[in-house]
């Protein structure tokens, strides 16, 4: 199968409804994307799929066969600069495992709404589970992020 990840080509043979996780992890060695619970529950396997940020633990590759993939190694543009910027000046992570699916689902949020209200990002970011409970850095980072786009 052909999948269109960061804007490249790469060919993948492996079963149809294998989750993207895997094919990213394994088999294309995008590791960035990490394992969580494996039920789309945690939000550390969220990529985007045409944009949308998705649980690639719950997506089988067959459905994302044509269409545009973005991992976290992908992510360029001044949106996600901007989001990354501000994670670190914020000293968001602390462990780290779960950011690179925060960071996709905050770089989702701003690409939508260049001004985002609490509520907004709550319900952006509830999908998405930290363990080292750093959820008032995130948000601040956000905030921080949106400000610097505007």
């Amino acid at each position: 199968m052909n999948l269109t990840i960061n804007g490249k080509t790469m060919t993948v043979d492996i079963e149809g409804d294998t989750p993207l996780l895997w094919a990213l992890r394994d088999e294309l060695g995008l590791t960035g994307t990490k394992f969580g619970c494996g039920k789309a529950l945690c939000g550390a396997c969220t990529v985007h799929i045409d944009g949308q940020p998705v649980r690639s633990c719950s997506v089988p590759i067959s459905a994302a066969v044509g269409k545009q993939i973005s991992t976290i190694e992908g992510l360029n543009d001044p949106t996600s600069a901007a989001v990354q910027k501000a994670w670190v000046e914020n000293h968001v992570p602390q462990c780290g495992y779960c950011q690179s699916g925060q960071i996709m689902s905050a770089v989702a949020l701003l690409r939508e709404k260049k001004q985002p209200t609490d509520s907004d990002i709550d319900a952006a970011m509830s999908g998405n589970i930290c363990r080292c409970g750093t959820y008032q850095r995130i948000k601040a980072a956000i905030k921080q992020a949106a400000g610097s786009l505007t």
